[in-house]
């Protein structure tokens, strides 16, 4: 039963990003939220106020964003969410003026889930593949 509602909250969370209804983020993630973006993103984001602002900023910056799940994997406290993110690259994006280019990137995210709430999120994406989408 714990297995199937931590792959439900974190379909919740690929909902949250796929739709932009950032009021869903405290059923979903828990107030002291830890994100470790991959290393070319920047620094890890603490807290709801700085997931929203995450999620709000990405959906600008690329429109019409959408994860496709690939993959969930639970096991104990954590899931592993695989997808497939795209969208059109509207505004600048690390140093990079918009292109108005669609992207597609694969991500793979792990979750630590406590008392029912995502706790921590550690991610990983092909930046390569995504930065030569939009500078070429």
């Amino acid at each position: 039963m714990a297995k199937e509602k931590n792959i439900n909250l974190v379909k919740q969370l690929h909902h949250i990003w796929n739709t932009g209804e950032v009021d869903l983020i405290p059923q979903v993630y828990a107030e002291s939220f830890i994100v470790h973006w991959a290393k070319g993103w920047g620094p890890e984001s603490n807290g709801l106020t700085e997931i929203k602002n995450s999620i709000l900023d990405t959906r600008n910056i690329f429109e019409n964003w959408h994860e496709e799940v690939i993959d969930l994997i639970a096991d104990g406290e954590k899931v592993v969410s695989r997808y497939i993110s795209t969208g059109v690259h509207r505004q600048e994006y690390l140093g990079i003026p918009a292109t108005g280019k669609k992207i597609e990137f694969q991500e793979i995210s792990i979750y630590r889930i406590d008392d029912n709430k995502i706790a921590v999120q550690w991610c990983l994406g092909d930046d390569l593949h995504l930065l030569s989408q939009i500078k070429s």
